[in-house]
């Protein structure tokens, strides 16, 4: 018995010892110091969709994804590989979506999120942004035979958005503002949420406009649908994702982007994925750059949007 009462005893610190670093666990995680595992896995993980068109998309859907973003994450890539001296730096993709991509990125399984992720003050709180290398609108698309012309005419409607995107957020306080009886019904991603409108689930689709032009372009019955250009219900910037607290690993992803801007590059990769046939069935999106990006790359910025 004399054994056991100091082990006994000694329970209480050591609970509160566990609790402790449970406790601390998520604060760690953010502490990933990146270049170093980069470094020592010979790897970088990249986060993709496959069906964000024509930013991270896969035009087969399989293998490795395609876009502009991805497009600025490799070059982000050769960055990495001069930095570390790693001309053989392995790239890793995986598929995320709008509710995993800010956990994962969290706990160290992926190093940056290359798609269209909006740079968010909300966000900045949980994750870091590059300079913002898209600014869309969020708008509303609908057929051309629903008879909606505007944001009045939701009212009674079925609205489709992506689960866990700001365009969800956009459509609820919109239905406490304004006191709109509208149906939410939400999808996976871009893709299952288009699905929705284009089988009769929805009415309409609430996303940032080139995404609906994108999801449009390719869809077989292009000619079916309309973007409300008029409706804007926010203007948000898309940037590259990074952990925060990562300061080193920060300088270098920022620099290569504010490079490409720089240097003009940018806009020759924004020419190649928007004004010019893109795979697979060579769509040309016809999306020309707008003065909202145009000032993002002549003042590279990560200012995220309230």
């Amino acid at each position: 018995m004399t054994i056991r009462r100091p082990i006994l005893s000694a329970l209480p610190a050591l609970c509160a010892a566990f609790a402790a670093l449970l406790a601390a666990a998520p604060a760690s995680a953010q502490e990933i110091d990146t270049l170093r595992k980069i470094q020592e896995s010979g790897t970088i993980v990249i986060g993709n969709r496959d069906s964000s068109i024509p930013f991270s998309y896969k035009p087969t859907g399989s293998g490795e994804p395609v876009g502009f973003s991805n497009d600025i994450c490799l070059k982000i890539v050769d960055a990495v590989k001069a930095r570390l001296g790693l001309p053989a730096l392995r790239v890793q993709y995986m598929l995320l979506n709008s509710t995993n991509r800010i956990p994962l990125m969290q706990n160290g399984t992926v190093d940056l999120d290359c798609a269209t992720t909006t740079n968010s003050v909300a966000r900045q709180q949980q994750v870091a942004f590059a300079p913002s290398h898209f600014v869309t609108n969020i708008t509303v698309a609908v057929k051309k035979d629903s008879g909606i012309q505007s944001l009045a005419d939701l009212g009674g409607k079925t609205v489709a958005t992506v689960a866990g995107s700001t365009s969800m957020q956009l459509l609820r306080g919109l239905r406490r503002s304004e006191k709109m009886d509208v149906q939410e019904v939400s999808g996976k991603d871009t893709a299952d949420a288009f699905l929705l409108l284009a089988n009769g689930r929805a009415q309409a689709y609430v996303l940032d406009d080139v995404q609906l032009a994108g999801l449009i372009a390719t869809a077989p019955n292009p000619g079916d649908y309309r973007i409300l250009k008029d409706v804007v219900l926010r203007q948000e910037p898309y940037g590259i994702m990074l952990r925060k607290n990562d300061p080193a690993f920060q300088a270098v992803v920022d620099q290569a982007v504010t490079q490409l801007m720089q240097s003009g590059e940018m806009e020759k990769l924004y020419a190649r994925w928007f004004t010019q046939p893109i795979p697979p069935s060579n769509v040309n999106l016809n999306f020309p750059m707008t003065d909202a990006v145009r000032e993002a790359y002549r003042n590279p910025n990560n200012k995220g949007v309230q």
